[in-house]
């Protein structure tokens, strides 16, 4: 009994249509480093508020306290926009994967192809709506002055 063979020209079409997707990773890569930043300046802005300033009862019911848990908000959300997006980029890796082993086994995972490719789409938006929803939380907390106040 002879072993498969695998025909350098089905191969190649492996790795054409591997690259397609190692191009959306690029992006998702280029996304988690943006979040990560805010995240990261979320996390150091909470430290600050609640380190720099001794919390009286005063403070947390007032504005030190509205901060904080505007803070914690854009925190989950700027997590949660990480995690789908760190999703999304694991569902692609496991297409690429997936469209080795169709070449090499002979397997027909059109269907699982689809579905992987389609959960990381969706994954994705997720992660992007939740970074949406950060960002629009930030802009809204942060006011700029533009004229002296008298």
């Amino acid at each position: 009994m002879s072993s498969p063979t695998i025909n350098l020209d089905d191969m190649a079409y492996a790795i054409q249509l591997a690259l397609t997707p190692v191009f959306l990773l690029t992006g998702i890569a280029g996304m988690l480093n943006v979040m990560t930043g805010r995240l990261a300046r979320i996390i150091d802005r909470g430290r600050h508020v609640a380190e720099s300033k001794r919390i009286t009862a005063a403070d947390i019911a007032g504005p030190l306290s509205e901060e904080l848990a505007g803070l914690e908000r854009r925190r989950y959300l700027a997590s949660a926009a990480i995690t789908a997006c760190t999703f999304s980029a694991l569902l692609v890796c496991t297409v690429v994967a997936t469209l080795f082993l169709e070449v090499l086994l002979k397997f027909n995972f059109k269907v699982l192809l689809g579905v992987l490719f389609t959960g990381a789409t969706f994954a994705l938006v997720t992660g992007l709506a939740y970074f949406l929803r950060e960002v629009h939380l930030a802009t809204r907390t942060v006011r700029i002055q533009t004229s002296p106040r008298r």
